[in-house]
């Protein structure tokens, strides 16, 4: 058994701390208060240095484990829940983070017209970016480091190298479906975080539409188009989703049995499982975890 964080008290967040800086780096551990569903008019550069867990960024549900590493653009809500066993409290430090405004990059190419060629880079972070490669996730870990120990003009420069190091590489995943314009509503994180959170709770058992909207005191059609409107999915869908991203977590990191991660992860039978599986990874189960064994194994090389 694990024990999951609920996600409390989400909101646009405000960072009000620049203090004349082109920049923020934080670190932080697990729990804590900025770990919940919010947006923030700042990109995001976060690395997950512990702890593994389930990662929403705008419409998409995914995994993530040590050396995650994602960026995602202005107002596209987010968050990383932690799943630790009954056995673990916390974890001290689990995340490495570098905020920035566009005004930074943007009113510098005028100046600077090196700077243009990161402008590629932050139009995709609308959509929230997964950074795949070993290599340079290894090499942005330790820029972000001396980010942390620097001031001034030399901080300045390793976030410049960093940028550029992530402007250059291809081997990176767009992640939403929908972007920052459709999500960024306050009211509605207020209130989709609180139907997360209660699907994040429950979705490894049967789990209903009606369920949520009581849970939140609706309507099951309000909250249905509510729901829909706000996350860009509908109800069903999100919970397959959020099933097959738990699915894919089991196949890569257990032998268990297809049937016995088909169960775990929520679904009711094999075969709808192997068909939602299908339809939205565009291959078996059985595949899949051949593929992730295969890329594992071309990641120790590095």
């Amino acid at each position: 058994m694990t024990r999951i964080a609920r996600v409390t008290d989400p909101s646009y967040e405000l960072m009000d701390d620049h203090g004349g800086h082109s920049l923020i780096y934080r670190q932080h551990g697990f729990p804590s208060p900025l770990v919940r569903w919010h947006f923030h008019k700042e990109f995001e550069l976060h690395l997950i240095t512990a702890s593994s867990g389930k990662v929403f960024i705008g419409d998409y549900i995914g995994n993530f484990g040590p050396n995650s590493l994602f960026l995602t653009g202005p107002n596209l809500p987010h968050n990383w829940i932690s799943q630790l066993d009954e056995t673990e409290q916390e974890v001290r430090d689990r995340d490495m983070l570098v905020n920035f405004t566009h005004e930074v990059l943007g009113s510098g190419t005028s100046v600077f017209s090196e700077l243009k060629t990161l402008m590629p880079l932050l139009a995709r972070a609308e959509y929230g970016i997964e950074f795949h490669h070993p290599k340079v996730i290894a090499q942005a870990r330790q820029l972000m480091g001396c980010i942390a120990q620097s001031q001034g003009i030399k901080r300045l420069g390793h976030f410049l190298i960093l940028l550029e190091l992530l402007a250059e590489t291809e081997d990176y995943q767009l992640l939403s479906g929908v972007t920052a314009s459709q999500l960024a509503d306050e009211s509605h994180v207020d209130r989709i975080s609180l139907a997360v959170d209660y699907i994040f709770g429950h979705y490894a058992q049967e789990i209903s539409l009606d369920d949520v909207a009581t849970s939140l005191g609706m309507t099951p059609t309000y909250f249905s188009r509510f729901f829909k409107q706000a996350t860009g999915r509908g109800f069903v869908e999100f919970v397959n989703r959020l099933r097959v991203s738990k699915s894919c977590e089991l196949l890569s990191r257990s032998d268990k049995p297809i049937t016995d991660v088909c169960f775990e992860s929520g679904f009711s039978n094999i075969s709808n499982f192997n068909r939602r599986f299908q339809q939205l990874k565009g291959m078996t189960p059985s595949r899949y975890r051949k593929l992730v064994v295969h890329r594992l194994s071309e990641q120790n090389l590095y």
